[in-house]
């Protein structure tokens, strides 16, 4: 039984969930407890209690614990891939390498943690010495989604802590294995009672309660645009400090003169692996007009050859997909697609494979138009659609014409059309000849338009969510 950890104790519960692997729905990955309204009260008391203290705590307190829980990570890196590969699906390279990450976001907000600086300025008045500082927030509640179970848990988590936060904490119902274990190694850090909290359980329930508790002045979450926007609704009128990370249909731009090379990898890596389940995908991929046929049948080809399979399995590229409910909304768009006219040149359907699992094979659709369902909603699946470009201009046009604007790319050898893009794509992330879903850690991640509410993630720019500016006056 993996339980709460609540006030540095582990905190049972009667109800309680199977952790179901979706490469083999036999395979029990574990059994974990979900809270409840009153536990999510107790972790929240908790946190009310640890917070005078620890938000006074040292640089050095907090970037020993911080870098404590860095180096027990990587060390278990392989391990927990394992574990993060059976819940979600993931295949194991990309789960080792997702551990690995939130091992190094650890270890860079423990050095963050001694890097917190102020001013000292003159006043325009004299006699006056002003300084400027920055405070923690105070409770911090976190809310992350299931497809990047341990990274975003820990781009959000180490920030808060290393700025000297308190937290509760609540995982997506559909994988608690990877954040229980995550939590584990945060219990032996040498963090004071309190100040890390871990509450599973349904959104409803859990992610209900820490959202309207007005003792939490501060909510991070990423997820859903439809629960995104109704968070803001219910932390809006008690002014609590929100930050959301979204949804994205973001374009990948392929003009005439692309390194075709460079240009279906980039494609391929961003619209298909993670099963497409990255709010950074590349679903729509824009092609100018002199190369579209030959380019959209050599993805077609590309997207074929992908192994999909068990995501342990050495030779899978593509795992399978999250549960059975996103693998009926994958198939759902399919359908939708074609009814709207779309070309399907390959994929889309479900894989019958030796487990029993939720497979699906990458779906290319050709002769897109930006007005389709398919072009303009998120599917989170690995789902593509080639939508025709007269020019540059056109294809720019076409990538901007969306409610969101999160990732964008381009594949071009222009140098002229490259630095164009880079300023006139409407997204808080730009990427030339590189795919649009792959990220570092120490700059700053976030969107524009419906893909992201508050101050960016990550890098030190995390600081404008985790912290308050403070202005002093003194007479000297």
């Amino acid at each position: 039984m993996h339980n709460n950890w609540i006030a540095g104790e582990w905190a049972g519960s009667h109800n309680t969930q199977n952790n179901l692997n979706p490469s083999e729905l036999s395979d029990i990955v574990g059994e974990y407890v979900r809270a409840s309204e009153s536990d999510v009260d107790a972790a929240i008391t908790a946190a009310e209690s640890a917070w005078p203290s620890w938000s006074l705590s040292t640089p050095q307190q907090r970037f020993d614990a911080l870098d404590m829980i860095g180096t027990e990570i990587l060390a278990r890196k392989n391990e927990l891939g394992e574990l993060l590969a059976r819940e979600e699906g993931k295949t194991l390279p990309e789960a080792i390498g997702e551990a690995a990450r939130a091992g190094q976001i650890f270890k860079f907000f423990a050095g963050e943690a001694l890097r917190i600086r102020g001013d000292i300025q003159a006043s325009t008045r004299p006699g006056i010495q002003v300084e400027v500082t920055r405070e923690p927030v105070g409770i911090v509640g976190i809310i992350t989604p299931w497809n990047f179970p341990i990274a975003i848990p820990a781009w959000k988590i180490a920030p808060a802590l290393a700025y000297g936060n308190c937290v509760v904490f609540k995982p997506a119902d559909l994988v608690p294995g990877s954040a229980w274990a995550l939590s584990e190694i945060i219990s032996r850090s040498g963090l004071p009672a309190g100040v890390f909290n871990l509450v599973m359980g349904r959104g409803s329930v859990v992610g209900a309660a820490l959202i309207t508790d007005p003792r939490v002045p501060a909510i991070s979450f990423t997820g859903s645009v439809e629960t995104g926007r109704h968070i803001l609704r219910q932390t809006a009128p008690l002014q609590k400090k929100t930050q959301l990370e979204m949804g994205g249909k973001n374009p990948l731009v392929i003009l005439n003169d692309a390194d075709m090379e460079t240009a279906l990898n980039c494609a391929v890596q961003g619209a298909f692996y993670s099963t497409g389940q990255r709010c950074t995908a590349s679903s729509r991929i824009i092609v100018e007009r002199g190369i579209y046929d030959r380019f959209t049948q050599a993805l077609a080809e590309r997207a074929q050859a992908l192994r999909v399979g068990h995501a342990l399995e050495p030779n899978t590229q593509i795992g399978p997909v999250c549960d059975e409910t996103q693998l009926r909304q994958n198939l759902d768009y399919i359908d939708i697609g074609k009814n709207e006219g779309a070309r399907l040149l390959c994929g889309g359907e479900r894989l019958q494979q030796p487990a029993n699992g939720c497979y699906f094979s990458p779906a290319v659709f050709a002769d897109a138009t930006n007005d389709m369902r398919i072009s303009r909603e998120e599917i989170f699946g690995p789902v593509a659609s080639v939508i025709r470009a007269d020019n540059y201009e056109h294809a720019l046009s076409l990538a901007n014409d969306t409610e969101f604007g999160l990732s964008s790319g381009i594949c071009t050898q222009s140098l002229k059309y490259a630095t164009h893009f880079k300023r006139a794509s409407h997204s808080g992330l730009v990427m030339v000849n590189v795919a649009t879903a792959g990220v570092d850690y120490h700059v700053p991640f976030g969107g524009r338009k419906g893909s992201s509410f508050g101050p960016r993630e990550q890098g030190s720019y995390a600081k404008e969510f985790f912290t308050i500016v403070k202005t002093a006056y003194t007479l000297a």
